[in-house]
């Protein structure tokens, strides 16, 4: 069977018919046929090997394919297997070696290190999106579910009665991943991982070159650039979350309500690459180190083909300025991120109130 792949192997048989029905194409290689094209042109020189006495090459086109198959249909290398005409032991090396150039070559481009200027484009992004300025991104944590890797004891088991790993995103207002950080224990919370990540760490000692403080309004008070999360984190001058309780008055439901627009879009994004990699929907059945390559290179897959999907026309902006007085948020501006909290608070119910608010924390 192995030998005939060139005759009977779905690649060979299959590949230019697919390319001849578009809508087929993308439900089974994850992206349309130019983004398609262009993601191989970019892998193809790391990817192509030459041909031996022994045994022809197996080509980048089908490298790139039987990759993509696997992340998007999360099949066993059993079927791949008996569906491509490649021995499991090859496709065990095949994909893994994919993946890792497929990382190499579009993390630098597709996941570049933010700096203030992007980070400016970011915030400009929520303004328009989410009425939420200043907001350099949404931040939360996803479980990955994987198996149980040998002598790791209770280290993967979640408060959710499974193995994971945990993927700590933080995105963008177009559903892009702006900074991954991939491979924590499932046992340990949000917080906690946020804490010990590069980016929680950067953040805590002024290092992410973040935009300079700035007025909301004409004549108020300057600002710091922040990134909004749920409950599960601790707060900071640079990192905003809920109030707590329940029986709340009317402007901290407000604050929550728009926070909460701002926040949705990460999990969006964890909706959206869970609903194209279907890889996710069951158990990852690969070592934790295996298993944090497929999801870096699910999120620089996902970033490469949102990015050109994007529809470039922008919409018209609502115009949601008014002119109620300000003046509750004149305050000192040096403050700790409770008191930052309360200034946000206040700019949401006085000029920074959208029209239909109220109706929303009823």
């Amino acid at each position: 069977m192995l030998l005939r792949r060139e005759s009977h192997g779905h690649f060979h048989v299959n590949y230019e018919e697919y390319r001849n029905h578009p809508e087929w194409f993308e439900d089974e290689y994850l992206m349309p046929i130019p983004i398609f094209d262009e993601l191989l042109s970019l892998l193809s020189r790391h990817l192509s090997k030459q041909d031996t006495n022994m045994r022809k090459s197996i080509g980048a086109c089908e490298k790139l394919a039987v990759t993509l198959q696997y992340l998007a249909s999360g099949t066993s290398y059993k079927r791949l297997q008996n569906k491509y005409r490649i021995s499991k032991k090859t496709l065990v090396k095949l994909i893994k070696e994919t993946c890792r150039i497929v990382w190499k070559v579009l993390a630098p481009k597709e996941m570049a290190a933010p700096n203030k200027e992007s980070w400016k484009r970011i915030s400009e992004g929520f303004k328009d999106n989410a009425n939420f300025p200043h907001c350099l991104g949404a931040l939360d944590g996803k479980h990955i579910r994987i198996q149980c890797p040998r002598n790791s004891g209770s280290l993967y088991f979640n408060y959710k009665k499974y193995n994971s790993i945990v993927l700590l995103a933080l995105v963008d207002s177009n559903c892009l991943f702006t900074v991954i950080d991939i491979g924590s224990y499932g046992r340990e919370n949000d917080s906690t991982i946020f804490q010990s990540s590069i980016l929680g760490q950067k953040l805590n000692k002024e290092a992410l070159d973040l935009p300079e403080e700035e007025e909301l309004v004409f004549g108020g008070p300057k600002m710091p650039y922040v990134i909004v999360a749920d409950e599960a984190f601790g707060i900071h001058r640079n990192l905003m979350r809920p109030y707590p309780g329940r029986c709340l008055p009317t402007d901290k439901k407000i604050f929550n309500y728009r926070l909460s627009r701002a926040r949705r879009y990460v999990e969006c994004v964890f909706g959206q690459i869970t609903s194209k990699f279907r890889i996710f929907h069951n158990t990852i059945n690969l070592q934790p180190d295996s298993s944090i390559l497929v999801v870096k290179v699910a999120c620089v897959l996902h970033n490469f083909i949102k990015r050109r999907a994007l529809n470039a026309t922008d919409g018209e902006k609502e115009d949601i300025s008014n002119q109620q007085n300000m003046t509750p948020i004149l305050q000192r501006t040096r403050n700790s991120g409770l008191q930052i909290r309360n200034l946000f608070k206040d700019y949401f119910n006085t000029l920074g109130a959208v029209p239909w608010q109220n109706d929303q924390i009823v």
